[in-house]
């Protein structure tokens, strides 16, 4: 993991197809996260989103809603 995805541990992915994940965007707040995930929601409400906290070692620690 980059020191710049240390710094940005709070992530948005899309949730695509067979189990896929597509990382959107990285946040270093939660709260930032969040409106960036609500927005998205809005602009596309048929597609699916998950926030996750990047914990450093390749896996995820879902959050949720």
């Amino acid at each position: 993991m980059s020191y710049q995805q240390r710094l940005n541990p709070w992530v948005v992915n899309k949730l695509l197809p067979n189990l896929k994940q597509l990382t959107v965007s990285r946040f270093r707040r939660r709260n930032e996260a969040e409106a960036y995930l609500k927005a998205l929601k809005q602009m596309q409400p048929q597609s699916h989103f998950a926030l996750l906290f990047d914990v450093g070692n390749g896996e995820y620690a879902s959050v949720g809603e």
